[in-house]
């Protein structure tokens, strides 16, 4: 206990000291939401890295798919790093950089009201990121609940004050840059954590090849005639592992917290770097737990199961790491809390700067009221709070109660958040032709389909058909209609003012100078 109690104390003192030491980059709105544009690479990646992989990855995702699909659950992290980091840095962060830059955004809605020349899309895209943001943060709270009342004793509650009235002092004293330092760190201890872990589980079974020669034994639910389901390449139900892959890589596409890292990033250069980081990074981070993950069912006999017989799926990695040594323990409540922590501050960070930026701001002008810099700034850090305090609200009355509403939302809201916004923002950094109309087909289909599931699973009738009743088969179905919806739309309704557009445009033309390890410069005497 005393280990534990060590390893947590160093690292809240850490937290809370880099929080009061970024003070004074924080001290415009730029600075406290963005980090003043002039964030490098190695805490880009990190910050991006860290808010893409929460607990709700390391307990719920890992223990909840590895038990369903055995060791090819690592495709998911796999697909998390190609996907998720590396094509999302090498198509979004350029782009996303230059463009938000020349209209000045802040934020997704910002962007969106800026480039389709709408307020009204900003405002309902704000409502969007506020209606499903709130919800998805509350979900990072409950990986820690049974780890950290295995680990303590003590009640879930405490867990979830304690995590958010340190998460609310470092964010609100250093904003941005004191999030993505803390980031950094919780990234280092998050890489040798996860490398620790699957060693020591592993030893635990009698090494690699005999853990998985004991998980071939196993039987599977949904494919009975397949011997070894668990230890085959692609595992036993392949479309619906395909399904997870695609919502948790492709739908990072269109998360305003994670699109908001490329916003900071500061230079050519650090792009490259960031992407060749955040992609080890994922390798690492989500491979490695997805592939602990999928040896859960070697703990079969130890786990909790519901009433109904279905393993609790929350319960699979904390049972797996109880007969640990301690000192393993205590670096895996350390990971666990650094992986909240981080995504904790990112939402809530984008939430009361959206709130503040794209809702109250504007309504102060449309009054004729001006915000200053230093209310907008005091707005927001409010809003941080309030967003803690609201996500940690929800996040004890859903373990206190029966009410199930709250989880499933949770389920939805990642669906529903790329379902509205990865279409629409990919596809307007690269074409001038994108409409209006077809950004609010977008914000419809998206929002539209997994409510339209949500309530179908809450009344207990079938959406389209089995397969879509999985809220991840209905996000990546929403992200799909959206990729479609988009350019259709677009070319069958009024197109923006050619002038603007192109003045919008023209700043991916702007000319610059690098230095020639980055561009070669051409030999005019070898053209003549």
């Amino acid at each position: 206990m005393a280990v534990k109690i060590i390893f947590l104390v160093v690292f809240f003192a850490v937290m809370i000291l880099v929080g009061f030491l970024c003070r004074k980059k924080a001290d415009g709105v730029n600075g406290f939401v963005l980090g003043g544009r002039n964030v490098g690479p190695w805490l880009t990646a990190f910050a991006y890295g860290t808010s893409y992989f929460s607990a709700v990855i390391f307990i719920g995702y890992a223990g909840q798919f590895g038990w369903r699909y055995g060791v090819s659950t690592t495709w998911v992290g796999i697909g998390n790093a190609v996907i998720g980091s590396l094509l999302a840095w090498v198509i979004l962060g350029r782009r996303t950089r230059i463009m938000t830059q020349k209209l000045d955004s802040k934020t997704m809605p910002d962007y969106f009201g800026t480039r389709f020349q709408s307020p009204a899309l900003k405002l309902v895209a704000s409502a969007i990121v506020f209606i499903f943001l709130v919800p998805y943060t509350a979900s990072l709270y409950n990986g820690l609940s049974r780890l950290f009342e295995s680990a303590f004793h003590i009640d879930y509650v405490w867990c979830v004050v304690i995590m958010s009235v340190l998460t609310a002092i470092y964010v609100i004293a250093g904003g941005y840059m004191a999030t993505a330092v803390n980031d950094f760190i919780q990234g280092i201890i998050m890489l040798v954590g996860i490398v620790a872990v699957i060693a020591a589980v592993l030893i635990d079974n009698g090494g690699f090849v005999e853990s998985l020669r004991s998980l071939s034994q196993i039987p599977s639910e949904t494919a009975p005639e397949l011997n070894g389901a668990f230890t085959s390449f692609f595992g036993p139900e392949p479309l619906a592992l395909l399904g997870v892959v695609l919502l948790t890589s492709l739908g990072t596409w269109g998360l305003p917290q994670m699109v908001g890292k490329f916003y900071a990033i500061k230079s050519e250069a650090d792009i490259s770097k960031g992407t060749l980081i955040s992609t080890i990074f994922a390798i690492v981070i989500a491979g490695g737990c997805y592939f602990l993950g999928g040896f859960g069912r070697l703990y079969g006999d130890v786990i909790d199961y519901s009433s109904s017989g279905t393993p609790v799926y929350d319960s699979i990695i904390p049972k797996m790491l109880e007969g640990l040594p301690t000192v393993i323990v205590a670096i895996v409540i350390v990971l666990v809390l650094s992986a909240s922590m981080s995504t904790l501050s990112s939402l809530v960070l984008t939430s009361s700067s959206t709130l503040t930026l794209d809702i109250i701001v504007p309504a102060r002008k449309k009054a004729k009221k001006e915000t200053s810099q230093k209310s907008q700034l005091i707005t927001i850090r409010i809003l941080v709070l309030f967003f803690i305090a609201v996500s940690a609200f929800i996040a004890i009355v859903q373990a206190k109660s029966n009410i199930t509403f709250i989880a499933q939302l949770m389920g939805i809201s990642w669906g529903a958040l790329a379902g509205a916004f990865l279409a629409p923002f990919l596809y307007s950094l690269y074409w001038k032709k994108v409409t209006k109309a077809a950004v609010w087909a977008s914000f419809v289909c998206g929002v539209g389909i997994m409510a339209a599931d949500m309530f179908c699973n809450f009344t207990g009738r079938v959406f389209i058909s089995p397969f879509f009743t999985s809220p991840i088969n209905a996000g990546v179905l929403a992200m799909v209609c959206g990729l479609v919806i988009v350019p259709v739309v677009s070319l069958i309704t009024p197109k923006l003012k050619k002038d603007t557009v192109d003045d919008m445009f023209s700043s991916y033309e702007r000319k610059v100078l690098v230095h020639a390890t980055t561009s070669l410069e051409e030999d005019t005497a070898d053209k003549q």
